[in-house]
């Protein structure tokens, strides 16, 4: 196979069923089934998530998966009321934070040039990157689980100084967002909300 083949090859656009479960019926979940999410599980959505593109293969995100009921309760005090009952539910919330040092990895991550010093003593450009880039790793994150067969519930609803100061109370990583993964309960879910259509939301120049 030659090597324009195998990019022709790498590059087919995946099925209706796929694009299906990662968006066209993919939805946010508000209550969930009781089936466990395996450990193992876990750890293979973030094998694949941690493989998407970030800025200089910073990867500033880190994921604290909350588990356990004793884990749960730590977490129950920072939700907003309307987040208590689907968190408490879920089989595992994710807290996706931003690691405020991640320049230190730049050396093993990024090691073909000296990117640790663009970041180092900049506080304003290691917020911006790490924020955007966590962000982007927690999208990640969800299609990984998604595509898995996990069903996900991202969540802005919480106190963020609540979540650090229990979860990170040395002030390193902060809070990001949140998400609910496992198995949706159908019955739970809100009617699908409209989207902007592509002249309302694109411009092509």
């Amino acid at each position: 196979m030659t090597d324009s083949q195998q990019a022709l090859r790498q590059h087919k656009k995946i099925s209706a069923e796929c694009l299906d479960q990662l968006f066209r019926q993919a939805r946010t979940q508000n209550g969930w089934r009781p089936e466990p999410v395996p450990i193992e599980l876990l750890k293979e959505v973030y094998e694949i998530a941690c493989l998407g593109p970030t800025s200089a293969n910073s990867s500033p995100a880190r994921f604290i998966f909350v588990t356990t009921p004793e884990a749960k309760a730590r977490l129950r005090p920072a939700l907003s009321p309307g987040n208590v009952e689907k968190t408490m539910a879920a089989p595992a919330t994710v807290i996706v934070a931003w690691d405020t040092e991640f320049y230190e990895k730049l050396p093993q991550l990024f090691p073909a040039r000296d990117m640790r010093s663009v970041f180092a003593g900049n506080p304003t450009l290691i917020h911006e990157t790490a924020f955007r880039n966590s962000t982007l790793q927690g999208a990640y994150l969800m299609l990984a689980a998604r595509a898995l067969g996990l069903d996900c519930g991202p969540m802005s609803g919480f106190d963020q100084q609540k979540v650090n100061a229990e979860f990170f109370p040395d002030g390193k990583w902060k809070a990001n967002f949140l998400c609910n993964l496992g198995y949706g309960d159908p019955s739970k879910l809100f009617p699908r909300n409209p989207r902007l259509s592509f002249d309302e939301a694109c411009r092509v120049l």
